[in-house]
């Protein structure tokens, strides 16, 4: 197919493109960015697509904007079990073999559908996922759906589907899981129920991240989305999704961006048809501190504790005053290299650190972290909580739990450490837990805008709009006064500015259902 705008125009939109969005659209390609320009000039009310292209070169662009010109750009094209090869052999090897290495022990299995469109991807995997486990009810089982189109992800949470969604797919996947209503195709609740829906951008957004529950993946699918991007975004995204995986996870890309150099630090797996690739680390099997495991009994509220939305606008109780005793400085270093491993993604490395920090009589005696209000008991607490993290982040929850609360109960003041203890408590299947740590947390500091956004979405989900657009309400508030650059706690390097913008298109997004 030909274009019909000038060469020298798709040109320097190419540039343009690549330059802003990392998207990379070559001279071979200029037909599809003229087709997607043509389908955003619509959109924007921007008249044809020529005037549409002068305009957004001309103009200060929000997030938003760039965004619904990128929905634009990529192809939202799926359907049900689309490459039935893949699926196969995650129904005949890879999830048998998660299931029983996780029978008798955490039985958590966390999936993530990167670049989700309208949610037959991240569906088919949660009918894959009923059929193979026949306990569901005793499995913690996340799917995580992400999209930059809002609109995509509407549409995938109605669950409702035309004939061409089943396209090339088994008889049985609409006859079992499927009701024909007037509308369309509409699946059945208990497999909605399965996948969560979040608006992502893997350009722009943080990952792995605790906070948007992209950490600790088994299987991350990003199909026909990598492709889009230019060769230093791709990188960039692929050294992302490494650290979001487990050890021994799975990254599935299609067939035409597998490639060896941008994989290369994947063991890839081949298969008739189909290669995966694997997540490796060396020195996975780190040791770890020998604690008596206990039973984990939900943290109870304080009884000074105001109920949910701070009724009364209580104001959070002040820290207890700390004598300054500044840790020893081969503490400090100990802490601060454990901390440089962890944000480079080597996280048997940084438990490997932090294990033997709190190991040693100057940094982690076993009264001496618990109790310490001086400076180095407060290096332990940090020490604590970093250990949850990493253990969170390569899917150890059990041992993530413990460390948090060894944390929390070392700094009951740190809104942080409860904070942290939310975001785990939800990965483990607690949400009534987790949204009491969250208003633990805004009751020791009202202005946490990431335990604002998570009780929003975790209410949400639980279905008390009313409350859970309060929430939102209260973040956007609080983001609205803030420097739009400003880095948000416990975020992963999410800024006041991005966070804005997405509970704004989310909220937006969902006043116009």
């Amino acid at each position: 197919m030909g274009t019909t705008i000038p060469d020298n125009v798709l040109s320097t939109f190419s540039r343009f493109v690549e330059r802003n969005m990392g998207l990379s659209f070559p001279k071979e390609k200029w037909s599809d960015l003229e087709r997607g320009i043509r389908s955003a000039a619509s959109e924007f009310s921007a008249g044809d697509a020529e005037s549409c292209i002068k305009w957004l070169m001309s103009s200060r662009l929000s997030k938003c904007q760039v965004e619904t010109l990128a929905s634009h750009l990529t192809v939202g094209e799926t359907h049900f079990f689309r490459d039935r090869k893949c699926f196969d052999i995650l129904e005949k090897h890879i999830i048998p073999g998660l299931v029983r290495s996780r029978v008798g022990n955490e039985q958590n299995i966390r999936l993530w559908s990167a670049g989700c469109a309208t949610g037959e991807e991240p569906y088919s995997l949660a009918i894959l996922i009923r059929r193979i486990i026949s306990d569901l009810r005793n499995w913690n089982i996340t799917i995580l759906a992400t999209d930059i189109n809002p609109g995509f992800l509407q549409k995938a949470k109605q669950g409702v589907y035309s004939e061409w969604s089943f396209r090339e797919s088994p008889n049985w996947v609409k006859e079992h899981y499927f009701t024909k209503t007037a509308k369309g195709f509409e699946l059945r609740k208990d497999i909605r129920n399965m996948v969560t829906f979040s608006y992502h951008n893997i350009i722009e957004d943080p990952f792995p991240s605790l906070s948007n529950n992209t950490n600790a993946m088994d299987i991350i699918f990003c199909r026909n989305v990598l492709m889009y991007f230019s060769q230093e975004r791709a990188r960039d995204a692929v050294q992302h999704f490494y650290r979001c995986l487990a050890s021994d996870g799975r990254l599935i890309v299609s067939a035409v961006e597998t490639s060896q150099t941008l994989f290369s630090e994947f063991h890839p797996i081949n298969y008739p048809g189909v290669i995966l690739y694997r997540k490796t680390e060396a020195g996975e099997d780190a040791p770890s501190i020998a604690i008596p495991r206990k039973q984990v009994h939900p943290p109870q509220p304080q009884t000074s504790e105001p109920g949910a939305g701070m009724a009364g606008g209580l104001s959070p109780v002040p820290p207890p005053a700390y004598t300054t005793i500044e840790p020893a400085p081969s503490v400090l270093d100990s802490y601060e290299e454990a901390l440089q491993s962890y944000r480079q993604g080597r996280y048997a490395e940084t438990v490997e650190k932090i294990t033997s920090l709190l190991s040693s009589d100057k940094a982690g005696g076993d009264n001496k972290g618990c109790v310490s209000l001086g400076a180095e008991g407060r290096l332990d607490a940090k020490a604590m909580s970093l250990l949850a993290r990493t253990y969170a982040n390569q899917g150890r929850l059990s041992d993530a739990l413990l460390w948090c609360e060894r944390a929390v109960a070392s700094d009951k003041m740190s809104s942080e450490f409860h904070y942290l203890l939310a975001t785990i408590l939800q990965e483990v299947g607690q949400a009534e837990e987790a949204v009491a740590a969250l208003k633990r947390t805004l009751y020791l500091d009202q202005d946490f805008v990431p335990a604002h956004f998570l009780l929003g979405n975790l209410t949400r989900q639980q279905g008390k709009f009313e409350e859970s657009g309060k929430h939102f309400e209260n973040a956007l508030s609080i983001l609205k006064a803030r420097n739009q650059e400003d880095v948000l706690p416990e975020s992963e390097g999410m800024t006041a500015g991005r966070l804005h913008e997405i509970i704004r298109t989310m909220l937006e997004t969902e006043s116009r259902r």
